[in-house]
């Protein structure tokens, strides 16, 4: 109660632009994406004014995979719009690399610091733990921006590790906030197999008939 009495106007946008977010993710609709960055714009703003410029730098990559994600889903001219599919296996390989590529990059970047520019990040106290949410949770975004089923087993397993680190960090807000995004991951995972389910059905009786 005290986290969430504390938490500015500013903050609670940020939360509330999360959950909408999910919520259209859901529905595999592409306005997550400008949703998701108004979210991610104000939770940088607010990471800076306690000066978590480490956290700060991690969300640079959720603002950049956001802007390829939108870019990724509208569609082209003279072509289709991206279907919701499963992972092919090069799309598997390229999500291993990112999730424990990132892993050991950001260890090494939250072990040891990093001063970038004018800048000073200092160390985590649990780096290892910390690390393992933001590479799992880029290698979801990765999915989600190519419309992949898988994206929603990454992004869950990036809040199952995520909820007891946001606790032990005094967060209980976002923890409880991570804790509604897993349920609606779970939603959404069985909304976007109904749609592939619904599209390869239609596809093959299109393709059945004379």
């Amino acid at each position: 109660m005290e986290q969430m009495r504390g938490t500015n106007l500013i903050g609670w946008i940020a939360v509330i632009m999360s959950i909408a977010e999910v919520l259209l993710a859901r529905i595999n609709n592409v306005w997550l994406y400008p949703t998701g960055i108004i979210g991610i714009v104000l939770g940088i703003y607010q990471l800076m004014e306690v000066n978590l410029y480490g956290e700060s730098l991690l969300s640079i990559y959720y603002l950049v995979m956001s802007f390829y994600g939108w870019y990724y889903w509208i569609k082209k001219k003279d072509e289709p719009p991206v279907k919701v599919t499963w992972s092919t296996p090069v799309e598997w390989s390229v999500t291993i690399a990112i999730t424990f590529a990132g892993w050991l990059l950001l260890y090494l970047i939250l072990n040891h610091g990093l001063v970038f520019w004018k800048f000073n990040f200092p160390p985590s106290t649990v780096p290892i733990w910390d690390a393992f949410v933001s590479s799992s949770a880029w290698a979801g975004m990765w999915l989600l921006a190519r419309r992949k089923i898988e994206n929603w087993l990454l992004l869950n397993l990036s809040n199952i590790f995520a909820v007891p680190l946001l606790f032990y960090k005094h967060l209980p807000l976002f923890g409880f906030l991570t804790i509604f995004l897993f349920i609606i991951g779970i939603w959404g995972f069985i909304d976007w197999m109904r749609i592939y389910n619904r599209e390869k059905t239609t596809e093959n009786l299109v393709s059945q008939t004379p």
